[in-house]
């Protein structure tokens, strides 16, 4: 294949132009269910870690259970079992809300994890001080233990959001029009390359920004970091 053959496969203008509408669509698709994933996936994530502080050491099993289960599977098996054994029980979702709904559970059961260790680095030492200043253990915990183990979770926290984020990619087999999903249309429909180049771009474009957002923040949350 000469140059031209090989620009005209994989960088053609005309496909790209033809296309570039419905990859648009598929990256906004991409970004508006990465944000919402990452905003309910952390509270979520916060809610079940404090729970699993106060709990009854039975609900702690339970939740460890749940949690578990979502970090050991595979994100496409949840997104399958839901979005088609759903139905059969008279519930319908949406494809994108199949896939906010696994994406959310699996990065909460991370995120718990990971606010968890952060809690319990915390000394014992801090927990007693905040108490006998005459705090409760709901003010103990929210002024004094939450904002020093939340500096020590953003690392991991930053890193497995932006992992999962990605697997917004898997709505392509349930057909949700994301990015993936509609470059891969385009593909079909053209018999060219370009809209999967394009969506390779695409894909960048949304990460790497995403990626220097959390190195600031990792930065700027650091033990001693001037501001």
């Amino acid at each position: 294949m000469d140059a031209s053959g090989f620009l005209d496969l994989f960088l053609n203008v005309d496909v790209a132009k033809r296309y570039l509408p419905q990859l648009l669509h598929g990256a906004w698709v991409t970004v508006s269910l990465s944000v919402f994933v990452v905003l309910a996936g952390l509270a979520l994530g916060m809610a079940l870690a404090l729970v699993r502080l106060v709990s009854p050491r039975p609900v702690v099993w339970l939740l460890r259970l749940g949690v578990d289960c979502f970090r050991a599977a595979p994100p496409l098996a949840f997104i399958l079992l839901i979005f088609f054994g759903l139905p059969s029980l008279g519930i319908t979702l949406s494809a994108y809300w199949v896939l906010w709904l696994v994406l959310t559970a699996i990065l909460a059961a991370f995120a718990e994890e990971i606010y968890w260790a952060g809690i319990s680095s915390i000394h014992k030492g801090q927990w007693e001080a905040a108490r006998s200043t005459g705090l409760s253990q709901a003010q103990a915990i929210r002024l004094v233990v939450l904002p020093q183990a939340f500096k020590l979770c953003v690392p991991p926290l930053t890193n497995r959001a932006i992992a999962i984020t990605k697997n917004t990619a898997l709505g392509t087999a349930i057909g949700m029009p994301e990015l993936l999903n509609e470059a891969q249309t385009a593909q079909s429909f053209s018999g060219n390359a370009t809209p999967l180049i394009l969506a390779s771009l695409g894909y960048l474009l949304i990460f790497i920004p995403m990626m220097m957002f959390a190195a600031r923040l990792e930065k700027r949350m650091r033990w001693g970091t001037s501001r």
